[in-house]
């Protein structure tokens, strides 16, 4: 099977001119008839939260099953080459030179805490923000609450935003990890000057971990030029790859040569038989023996479904483009903005900077549920947070490439009669 014909073929009728609507309708909407068809019920505007997937998403997922019917034991080789694939699209999506470097991982949780283990510091110094996704917090607590990391919080202002100056004051030296997102979850907030964050954490022997759920798939990423030592993110959100599939991507110096690591190098205790040098050889030593580069940090058997259920996902992004999409997305963004400010609602983003966001709009609100329950019984699927700041909390809106500029309309229209009334 040639994993991206259609897509492609699709995409390339498109051209290169910068995406419009018209073609968007004519040569890419058909890849999504299934999920198209929820349209005459609601209006879908949580694209942030669970992308759309393609038709061609249940075909590739049935391909690993009909390996397993077909082959039994056999289907290993295929099976892993898709993870050797995905290794290498999201390398490709993120801008990681080594795709052995991208390790899948089934939630960023499990990313982060294979970080957090595999430092030489048995109880590290984190600095984190307030900002961070629930899991990520929730992990750092309960290692936190374990005696297992101490952990320096860094607040919001009081507008909810997070500024680069604030995270350098709290790295001090003996500062081991620093963990921050590109964008913010809540907010959209893109931190600006990150580079300036990791440049001062290397400065003081401090490494730094990036969540990019937020960036990756929305704006063009590159973790090489970037320099953080990780980074963690997952698929079923921008790239449309469903739960259970994501990932985390490491920088050279985390890598290990192979062999048994020395006890000042990185070297992950979050592994299984999948991480040793010769895993079919099945020879057992005294001491670990590492498979060298990325490969040392897979873990036992793994989830063989998970690199088929977002290949479509990947392909389409790839095949379009971050730099298209993004541009798309920064339209879109300001065509709703206006018609719900026509409208009498009002939208914030925490940048002043209309490029200085993600992918979505928010509409502060002081009771985030109930607005998002209201605006689901008119038709418009949105979901709310609340601020790092602790209130208000934000109403999400997400446009994506499958929603028209008449949806947009008719969903301000929605909207407007759910937050004014």
């Amino acid at each position: 099977m040639i994993a991206d014909q259609s897509i492609q073929s699709a995409v390339n009728a498109l051209g290169d001119d910068p995406l419009a609507e018209a073609g968007l309708v004519e040569h890419i909407h058909p890849l999504f008839s299934r999920a198209l068809e929820r349209n005459a019920d609601e209006i879908y505007l949580a694209n942030h939260s669970l992308g759309r997937p393609l038709d061609r998403t249940a075909r590739d997922v049935s391909e690993a099953l009909d390996l397993w019917y077909r082959d039994m034991d056999g289907a290993w080789e295929p099976w892993l080459a898709e993870r050797d694939a995905y290794r290498a699209r999201m390398a490709r999506l993120i801008g990681r030179t080594d795709p052995k470097a991208v390790i899948p991982k089934t939630s960023a949780a499990q990313g982060i805490r294979a970080v957090i283990n595999a430092l030489p510091s048995q109880i590290p110094n984190i600095v984190a923000t307030r900002g961070e996704f629930d899991s990520i917090d929730f992990v750092l607590k309960a290692y936190a609450h374990r005696g297992r990391a101490r952990v320096k919080w860094v607040p919001c202002d009081d507008s909810a935003r997070f500024e680069a100056d604030r995270i350098i004051a709290a790295i001090k030296p003996g500062t081991d990890l620093v963990v921050v997102s590109q964008v913010f979850f809540a907010t959209g907030q893109i931190l600006e000057q990150i580079e300036r964050v990791i440049a001062h954490a290397h400065d003081l022997g401090a490494r730094v971990l990036v969540d990019a759920y937020h960036s990756a798939g929305v704006m063009p990423v590159n973790m090489d030029r970037l320099g953080c030592d990780a980074m963690i993110g997952g698929n079923y959100k921008y790239t449309r790859g469903l739960a259970g599939a994501c990932w985390l991507a490491l920088a050279d110096a985390m890598l290990t040569p192979g062999g048994v690591p020395s006890p000042d190098q990185p070297a992950p205790i979050d592994t299984g038989w999948f991480a040793k040098a010769e895993p079919f050889a099945y020879h057992r030593t005294e001491l670990p023996e590492y498979a060298a580069g990325g490969d040392a940090w897979l873990e036992a058997t793994p989830p063989i479904l998970t690199y088929y259920q977002c290949r479509a996902g990947l392909d389409l992004t790839l095949a379009l483009g971050v730099e298209r999409l993004r541009a798309y997305s920064l339209r879109q963004l300001a065509f709703l903005r206006d018609r719900l400010h026509d409208a009498g609602v009002e939208t914030t983003t925490i940048n002043p900077d209309t490029e200085g966001h993600g992918a979505y709009l928010l509409i502060p609100t002081p009771d985030g549920k109930g607005a998002v329950g209201r605006l689901k019984a008119s038709g418009v699927n949105a979901d709310a947070r609340p601020s790092p700041a602790g209130r208000p909390w934000f109403v999400r809106l997400c446009p994506d490439i499958l929603n028209t500029e008449a949806e947009l309309i008719e969903a301000t229209a929605r909207v407007a009669g759910v937050m004014r009334g």
